[in-house]
């Protein structure tokens, strides 16, 4: 039976633990975001008045907390020298793993990374995917190395990218993938010797934060269709109209053929307040329509309505 340590946040971080319980391997230590983020009282506060999906996942299987500020901090090191773990797997960490900290288990550090590597290197892959418009997305188990996603691969599965894809959504689907593939590659490393593949320099990408979130109708309504859905539901996109600016929902859009006379992208083509219904023109002739538009700041969006009945016509022109 391996003995593991899990390091990580949010819901890859869950689900590599119910994988790790799924393969029968044993938890010896888990280190969470909180445990870096918040001094010891604060944290104790929290976890009683505002406990995160993380302290209650752990709670509920009694699973052993590592206390550190840090991975590469020595209280860290000496706590998994301690423990003397086989394999710790990483699900979501923001620092860089120094190769003091890696290689302390007896077999190997293992990250879970979503993409298929090594295509999509870098944070936030659930986004850039559906941007791109990719049809095909995964999760990565690969070996820690001096840099970020770049070690051999341990185990790869693809997850399908749905027309519908939100980045929550995509996201939600690729962590489950996560628990059944680490599942069966613990179980694996523990029975047989694994082979870790190289990655093709050749083939790699990487891409960094998330960024230019502004609807630009001079592109396809697809392309706009797509950032509108992949930045959910860490942030919102945006348009202007004249020096106002609006945030379409992503579940309310829909794509239509231009049956109107209007010809010049950018151009509004349908608007109702009651839906609170945009529809603009984008340069391949479609039809970007959005429904339940909001005023992009917070605390006007009650005024929606009002803006789209007073101000917006159709014929006007989003540049």
């Amino acid at each position: 039976m391996l003995k593991v340590v899990i390091i990580g946040y949010g819901e890859m971080f869950t689900n590599l633990i119910a994988g790790t319980l799924d393969s029968g391997m044993k938890i010896v230590g888990v280190l969470r975001k909180e445990t870096v983020k918040y001094p010891c009282f604060l944290r104790w506060l929290k976890d009683i008045f505002n406990p995160s999906i993380e302290y209650n996942y752990i709670k509920s299987y009694n699973l052993p907390e590592i206390y550190a500020k840090g991975v590469n901090t020595e209280e860290f090191k000496k706590q998994l020298l301690a423990i003397n773990p086989d394999v710790i797997l990483i699900g979501s960490w923001g620092e860089k793993f120094e190769k003091s900290t890696y290689d302390i288990p007896k077999i190997a550090t293992i990250n879970a990374h979503p993409s298929l590597l090594p295509k999509y290197r870098g944070p936030n892959p659930y986004f850039w995917v559906i941007k791109n418009q990719e049809k095909i997305s995964g999760v990565t188990f690969h070996l820690l190395d001096e840099n970020f996603d770049t070690g051999a691969i341990l185990a790869q599965e693809e997850v399908k990218i749905y027309p519908s894809d939100t980045g929550k959504s995509l996201k939600d689907r690729t962590v489950l993938v996560a628990r059944g593939v680490v599942c069966e590659l613990l179980k694996d490393l523990n029975e047989d010797i694994i082979i870790p593949l190289q990655q093709r320099e050749e083939k790699s990408s990487y891409y960094s934060h998330p960024e230019g979130l502004e609807l630009d109708f001079k592109k396809t309504a697809e392309e706009n269709f797509a950032l509108i859905r992949a930045i959910y539901p860490w942030d919102e996109t945006y348009f202007y109209h004249k020096t106002t600016a609006l945030t379409p929902n992503p579940h309310n859009i829909i794509i239509e053929e231009n049956k109107t006379q209007f010809k010049e992208y950018g151009t509004i083509v349908e608007c109702e307040s009651k839906t609170k219904t945009i529809a603009v023109l984008c340069a391949d002739n479609k039809i970007l329509k959005m429904n339940n538009v909001n005023l992009f700041k917070r605390q006007d969006r009650h005024f929606t309505q009002n803006y789209i009945t007073c101000d917006i016509k159709v014929g006007d022109i989003i540049i």
